[in-house]
């Protein structure tokens, strides 16, 4: 399954709104600029996230968009969902063999649990391991 710029840039949005909760509205004109985006394109992804209840819009001069959740209970699985569809690696019908189509249901059962087990405070406190491993040897 391939993730298209939607999910992304749909997860980037979550994250950067995730990252500022508690300190009101942030407005897709500056997640667009902190992220070298289009905030047009952002525009078009933000509605679906809104109409999915993931976020809410606030009108006015200092107006723009906030969390609608705790970062720690959505998961990347609910932004995915909401932007790209169903998680499904490849479309199998009834008629497939049993042995392919069974693989194709584990496929899709394991991207399914690293989506929905990954949260956006996972994704906000994230620290490369590798990064951190290779600052030791400088100490």
């Amino acid at each position: 399954m391939k993730i298209s710029t939607k999910g992304r840039y749909g997860l980037t949005i979550m994250m950067e709104l995730a990252a500022r909760i508690g300190e009101g509205p942030t407005s897709l004109k500056s997640i667009a600029e902190r992220n070298q985006l289009s905030e047009h394109y952002l525009e078009q992804l933000i509605a679906p996230l809104r109409n999915a209840g993931l976020v809410k819009s606030i009108r006015g001069a200092y107006g723009g968009y906030i969390l609608a959740g705790d970062p720690a209970t959505l998961t990347a699985g609910d932004v995915i969902r909401v932007l790209e569809g169903p998680i499904s690696p490849v479309d199998f019908t009834e008629e497939d063999d049993p042995a392919k189509r069974d693989l194709w249901l584990r496929i899709r059962d394991g991207i399914a649990e690293v989506l929905d087990s990954t949260t956006l405070k996972d994704l906000i406190t994230f620290q490369d391991q590798d990064k951190k491993d290779s600052y030791m040897f400088y100490i």
